[in-house]
């Protein structure tokens, strides 16, 4: 049985697609951090090292990639 050679990309480029369609349509998310804290609110910026969180009634933030665990859509 022959194996296939192909390994999968280590980059897809789906990553910044996906952040902007989150932040032109101001979708809700909330963000796990590596640190198990978990933060909500609106991505506003992003590129290669970090996103901007806009939270209402909370201080805005930089957060590092490398500090996220996962994020997801809020309903």
């Amino acid at each position: 049985m022959a194996s296939s050679k192909t390994k999968a990309p280590e980059q897809t480029h789906e990553e910044p697609k996906y952040l902007k369609r989150l932040a032109d349509n101001a979708v809700p998310v909330r963000v796990k951090l590596t640190s198990n804290d978990e933060l909500e609110g609106v991505i506003e910026f992003y590129d290669e090292s970090f996103i901007r969180i806009t939270r209402v009634g909370h201080p805005n933030l930089f957060i590092y990639k490398h500090d996220i665990k996962y994020l997801y859509e809020l309903p």
